[in-house]
């Protein structure tokens, strides 16, 4: 796995109380405030571990005699505990990721428009300067 994806892995599937409670600051309102911390609570692998825990904790009532079945358990308990917190962690990785490289594309186009500019120091103003005197050269008789 690369390091800037180990990054952004650790960053989005980690508990961190600190950044829940940024997360939660920047909105408004009782609602939104109560869904960010959900959300932010929930999309962690400490939550994925957690609730397979408490799925497993599940499976010998499943496995007993009329009880719900292996099958069941699976898809009705196991799945949706477990595989919500680990799709949500998916989903913060690739938009930790996503926002890394529109970082990047910015910070490269400001890079370009730079050089670009006839007014900057450097960059294409120093290509046309020595133009204009070269063309100045060739005037002289």
């Amino acid at each position: 796995m690369a390091e800037s994806s180990r990054k952004h892995l650790q960053r989005a599937a980690q508990f961190s109380l600190v950044e829940i409670r940024q997360a939660v600051s920047e909105v408004e309102g009782i609602n939104a405030k109560f869904a960010v911390l959900i959300t932010r609570a929930v999309g962690t692998m400490a939550c994925a571990y957690l609730f397979a825990l408490i799925a497993l904790a599940g499976l010998p009532a499943a496995l007993n005699p009329g009880g719900e079945g292996i099958v069941a358990w699976i898809a009705q308990t196991f799945l949706q505990l477990v595989l919500l917190s680990i799709i949500m962690v998916g989903q913060n990785v690739q938009s930790l990721a996503s926002d890394a490289r529109s970082e990047n594309t910015f910070r490269d186009t400001e890079t370009i428009l730079d050089r670009l500019d006839i007014k900057t120091e450097g960059g294409i103003k120093a290509i046309l300067d020595r133009l204009d005197a070269l063309a100045k050269q060739d005037d002289k008789p």
